[in-house]
């Protein structure tokens, strides 16, 4: 018997909790899975996994041996990546997830030189503003806007800091008015974003002033390009990062809310499995975003 097909079993079996499921996924019979499980359970002289009418689970050593087979069966496909990339083109999926806004402004242009450069690699993107379990879920690169994670198997690499501000239209200001302190924004309609740290709590500094204020939310979402569309329908003031708007203040489309303020800054960072050998699909791809942000000084122009 392969006694890495074995360990491969045994691992779908813990995720799937289905034998049959398994076999599917491995591409075998499931007289075949039998095959290997009971081959596997002979050999070591314990019960793996424990059966019942409606569930399956594993045992103790079911448990530890599943553990130890994904160190195994990673080495191997580290060992066999970097026998291929030794000799062929880079190759195979490579699953990456970002934000809605990021994957707009700067995974999608990055992909036509990326993908015609390397046409052997096929680009899944998945436009998320959850942070997705990297490993669970075989992501291969994420942007997160964090500067840890407690995974230690999670290399983070750092993208870019980028500000965070207050912006609206011309239309929106030229009716309501141009505040002139944090405390001012009870008047003002506030479009805010869910999943910012405290989002109706903003605590600004200026020099060595510091300001906290809490805003009603005139309208809320939990995605940064409909905060956006809706500042520009002029429904309000906004806080987003400054990546984000940057191009609409620049073509005069928002104008900066009290700019001599400052909330709390972003770091943008790349997140990927860590590995010993890194696949070159992944090494390739978080190269091109770096070279990207560092060609075009993005840092510089967000925190300005």
């Amino acid at each position: 018997m392969d006694r890495f097909k074995e360990m491969e079993l045994l691992v779908q079996i813990a995720e799937t909790g289905s034998i049959s499921k398994a076999a599917e996924t491995l591409k075998i019979s499931v007289s075949a899975a039998s095959r290997y499980l009971l081959s596997l359970e002979n050999r070591i002289g314990t019960g793996l996994i424990q059966r019942s009418t409606r569930s399956l689970s594993l045992t103790t050593a079911g448990s530890d041996f599943v553990l130890r087979s994904k160190a195994i069966l990673g080495d191997l496909r580290e060992a066999e990546a970097l026998a291929s990339d030794a000799v062929a083109k880079p190759s195979g999926l490579l699953r990456v997830t970002a934000s809605l806004s990021f994957c707009l402004l700067h995974i999608e242009p990055l992909l036509p030189e990326f993908t015609a450069r390397y046409p052997d690699i096929t680009i899944d993107v998945i436009a998320e503003n959850r942070y997705y379990n990297i490993i669970d879920n075989s992501v291969d690169v994420a942007v997160r806007t964090r500067q840890f994670e407690a995974d230690s198997d999670i290399t983070i690499r750092r993208l870019a800091a980028t500000r965070r501000i207050l912006a609206a239209t011309p239309s929106y200001l030229a009716e309501y008015g141009m505040p002139a302190h944090p405390n001012r924004l009870s008047d003002h309609r506030m479009i805010l974003y869910d999943h910012a740290i405290t989002p109706t709590e903003l605590t600004f500094t200026r020099g060595v002033k510091k300001h906290t204020e809490v805003v009603r939310p005139y309208f809320r979402t939990n995605d940064g390009q409909i905060v956006r569309k809706a500042a520009l329908d002029h429904m309000g003031i906004l806080v987003q990062p400054k990546y984000i708007i940057y191009d609409d203040i620049k073509n005069g489309l928002f104008v900066p809310v009290l700019d001599d303020w400052h909330l709390p800054s972003l770091t943008m960072n790349i997140a990927f499995q860590t590995r010993r050998h890194v696949p070159a699909k992944v090494r390739l791809f978080v190269e091109a975003l770096v070279d990207r942000f560092r060609t075009n000084r993005f840092e510089a122009l967000w925190t300005a």
